[in-house]
């Protein structure tokens, strides 16, 4: 069993860019599961129905999950009590680690936090498991914390003081954006137009609609495809 667990950002990129027929059919040669939280579903359906706006993304995402396209942790015999205590501990943890002016810099919220403990949750259990996540805090959180302040500061533009750490164990956690995803889509032939100019549409599509992607890394996903 291998699951692909889903962030509010990515699903809501894909959403933007009339991409979630190809999500359908990643789906279905994919061998696993597509999973989201509730947290996560009331990021991308339940609170975005209620706005005029959001409401016709929310409508699509929520065929998503009534067509099991896209499933909740109890399929995996996950239980949402046991998500809500890990992503506390999360959210805590995290959102305590960076101070500006005395004051704690937030860094995630409560949907980012789930996934986060739904990955820990499966990695425990010997289930191999990625976060598809758009948002570059979070990643780098994980990843390379080090780097984080850094970042921090460049983008608050003020002094930024490092209080804690995240558990090593996060070190574990691995992650793919909807740019990934896409390129992976057009590398399986699930996209109809195969040119070039079509998978340079898709990719920049991606990072226009909110995947921290850099322009070299595309320019590098389209020199592996030549």
């Amino acid at each position: 069993m291998k699951v692909v667990i889903f962030d509010s950002g990515t699903l809501i990129t894909l959403s933007m860019n009339d991409l979630l027929g190809m999500l359908v059919e990643l789906r279905k040669n994919f061998r696993g599961k597509f999973v989201i939280t509730k947290d996560v579903e009331d990021e991308i359906v339940k609170k975005p129905l209620t706005i005029k706006k959001y409401k016709l993304g929310a409508i699509r995402l929520r065929k998503l999950i009534s067509d099991k396209i896209l499933e909740f942790p109890e399929s995996l015999g996950v239980d949402g009590s046991e998500i809500r205590k890990i992503s506390y501990d999360i959210l805590k943890q995290a959102n305590s680690i960076y101070f500006s002016k005395n004051h704690p810099v937030h860094i995630i919220d409560t949907g980012e936090a789930s996934a986060l403990a739904l990955s820990k949750i499966l990695r425990d259990k010997k289930i191999d498991n990625i976060i598809a996540i758009d948002e570059r805090t979070t990643r780098v959180l994980c990843e390379r914390p080090e780097n984080l302040r850094e970042i921090l500061e460049n983008k608050l533009h003020t002094k930024i003081e490092e209080r804690g750490s995240m558990d090593k164990d996060f070190k574990n956690t691995f992650f793919i954006r909807s740019t990934e995803l896409v390129y992976i889509a057009f590398k399986k032939g699930l996209i109809e137009d195969q040119s070039k100019d079509m998978l340079d549409a898709l990719l920049y599509s991606t990072k226009f609609k909110g995947s921290s992607v850099s322009g070299s890394e595309i320019k590098e996903m389209e020199r592996l495809n030549l």
